[in-house]
């Protein structure tokens, strides 16, 4: 049996003969083979177009704005799509096989737009008809349509103000402009929805403005206004306005409190409220009132009002110059009227004060590292610790040393400053670095003094190791001449000159040898002479130990000073009996030899290295007996 395939398409006008060969065999006979001829002849056949009749279906794109019953669509043969077999759709019927769709099928095959529109609210809309065509012999086919609904490229019709208020006065006239209202988009018309009755107001259906139908009296009205385009009227907007009519009072409302002083904290969030006005008049009511800020604006934008109530705009932060320069207060003005006349009105002060809250911990400065020679003297400074707080007032810290001040860590930090000091001996060669815990503690951020934040901040200090040098003392041998003075005074004979380094060590001066009698001593590094009643020429050799540096680190330089001291002589009355002659002796000159031993180089070496032994043999001498 030979039958034809489901997805075949016969045309006779293309393909009218069909030659299939047909091959048989049967258990142990020969193969046979035969030829089939397939005749196509043509006929009234109903088909639609390929675009329309595939599976997808064919796709049309509109925009959301288009007229309602716009023709979209049509089944015919046309280039949109169509039938073919067939001149005239008259002898044809469409039928819509989905009904879950806004658009519509006509009886000639059109697809229309909606009969109120699209919906412009929203995005791209996709639309699928299922159409079934079929002729008056029983002929059918079916296809798909698919419309895409676009987003309008035109405005739509808006409100610029979802809610209006208005107040006038009674006694107005009738067709008295009260007011105009304005939506934006294209072809723009108005009308009021409500309320229906009474009619006591009108709109103009092109400009919005709206009128009174009669004279006024004191009311309270509540109008919905309809602005859409009259090409769309799918595309729509609404409005809600107000309108109070008001008595002719002259009496300015009574306000509880009549001023308003208060204080917050800076954390105070936005949208608080800080104070709500009651207020009164004698013959409107509270929807009659108006409230309005006034003030510098510097002040005047923290704030807004909402109704009676006085509300935080933005946040109050303390920890700012702005907020500073204005002494953080902030003043305002608010403004109560009636019915927005300014001859009713009343003024109520506000002042705020903002106070302070410890929001913020300090911060430890980056890369706090320094490094002091080892020779600084007591109290020099090795660097400054520059920790930084937000909370205003800025930077406002204490500093404290973790453990203090002692031998192991010979430093002192400022409380105010943040410097740290030198205040105990430094050596290089015991210890070549220190690490300091500094304590950084905010102060003055909160009204709490309770409430202080610290945080802790690693500071490290390098000692700089110094080269030992004795001290340098120009000459090193002088000879002087003096002559002594009266017995009992005080003769400087010179102000030595050395030099340490480095140079901020402090040197100290010491005679050791040749001082006969005691006649010299030092002060400072000036020499004194003490004079006596010695009668006679006297040299002196005298040896001065010049010290510098501390402890084990002192070095030491000797100066010679040869020191010929002339008598001091009294003036004698003449003599006639005798004369005396004074013979001038020769200088006697003192030396002193001081034994000094200088071992050979191969000595100091082999002194060494048994020191070094020694010394590692204690420490595991040492290690043994603690594990154990």
């Amino acid at each position: 049996q030979v039958t034809l395939s489901a997805g075949a398409e016969l045309d006779a006008r293309r393909v009218n003969q069909y030659t299939l060969i047909l091959r048989a065999a049967c258990p142990g006979e020969d193969e046979v083979e035969e030829r089939l001829f397939v005749r196509v002849t043509a006929g009234n056949v109903l088909r639609c177009d390929t675009p329309f009749a595939s599976a997808e279906g064919d796709v049309v794109q509109v925009l959301a704005d288009v007229a309602p019953r716009t023709p979209l669509y049509s089944v015919l043969p046309q280039p949109l799509g169509g039938l073919t077999g067939f001149p005239s759709p008259s002898f044809l019927q469409f039928r819509l096989r989905n009904h879950n769709t806004p658009l519509t099928l006509t009886r000639r095959g059109l697809v229309l737009a909606p009969d109120n529109g699209f919906d412009l609210s929203k995005d791209t809309q996709t639309f699928r008809l299922e159409i079934e065509v079929m002729d008056r012999h029983g002929h059918n086919c079916s296809g798909a349509v698919r419309v895409e609904v676009l987003p309008s490229q035109r405005p739509r019709v808006t409100f610029p103000e979802p809610h209006r208020a208005v107040t006038v006065t009674e006694g107005v006239d009738p067709w008295e402009v009260i007011t105009q209202v304005h939506a934006r988009g294209d072809n723009v018309r108005y009308a009021i929805l409500a309320p229906v009755a009474p009619a006591l107001f009108t709109i103009d259906e092109v400009t919005g403005e709206i009128r009174s139908t009669r004279r006024l009296q004191v009311i309270r009205a509540h109008l919905l206004i309809r602005a859409y385009n009259a090409l769309h009227p799918g595309d729509h907007a609404t409005t809600t306005l107000n309108v109070t009519v008001q008595g002719t009072d002259r009496q300015a409302p009574r306000c509880v409190p009549a001023i308003f002083v208060s204080q917050v904290p800076e954390t105070l969030s936005h949208g608080s409220t800080l104070v709500t006005l009651r207020c009164t008049n004698s013959t409107s009511t509270d929807w009659c009132l108006h409230y309005a800020l006034e003030g510098p604006p510097s002040s005047r934008s923290h704030f807004f009002m909402e109704g009676p109530q006085l509300k935080v705009n933005t946040t109050l932060d303390y920890d700012s110059e702005a907020t500073a320069a204005l002494g953080f207060q902030f003043t305002a003005t608010i403004v109560v009227t009636v019915g927005g006349q300014s001859l009713q009105s009343t003024r109520v002060p506000v002042l705020v004060t903002v106070t302070p809250v410890n929001e913020f911990r300090p911060a430890c400065p980056s890369g706090a590292a320094f490094s002091v020679p080892e020779t600084a003297a007591f109290g020099s400074v090795v660097g400054r610790v520059a920790g930084t707080d937000r909370d205003y007032p800025l930077n406002s810290l204490e500093y404290s040393l973790e453990g203090g001040s002692g031998p192991a860590q010979p430093f002192s930090i400022d409380r105010h400053t943040g410097e740290i000091h030198v205040v105990g001996p430094l050596d290089a060669q015991q210890q070549k670095s220190y690490r300091l815990v500094v304590r950084l503690t905010d102060i003055h951020n909160d009204l709490d003094l309770r409430k202080r934040q610290s945080r802790l901040c690693d500071v490290s200090v390098r000692l700089q190791a110094v080269r030992d040098q004795p001290p340098l003392c120009i000459p090193e041998v002088q000879e002087l001449r003096i002559t002594a003075g009266s017995p009992g005074s005080r003769q400087p004979v010179i102000s030595l000159v050395c030099h340490s380094s480095p140079d901020t060590a402090a040197l100290t001066y010491t005679i050791v040898g040749g001082n006969e009698d005691g006649r010299f001593l030092l002060e400072g590094n000036t020499l004194v002479y003490l004079p006596n009643e010695r009668a006679e020429p006297h040299p002196f050799v005298l040896l001065v130990e010049v010290r510098g540096g501390s402890g084990a680190r002192r070095r030491s330089s000797l100066v010679a000073l040869v020191v010929h001291v002339t008598p001091w002589s009294t003036p004698v009355p003449p003599s006639t009996t005798a004369r005396h002659t004074t013979l001038q002796k020769e200088p006697l000159l003192v030396v002193r030899t001081e034994t000094v031993w200088h071992p050979p180089a191969w000595f100091v070496s082999v002194l060494t290295v048994s020191g070094v032994l020694l010394l590692a043999t204690l420490v595991c001498m040492a290690r043994n007996l603690l594990c154990r």
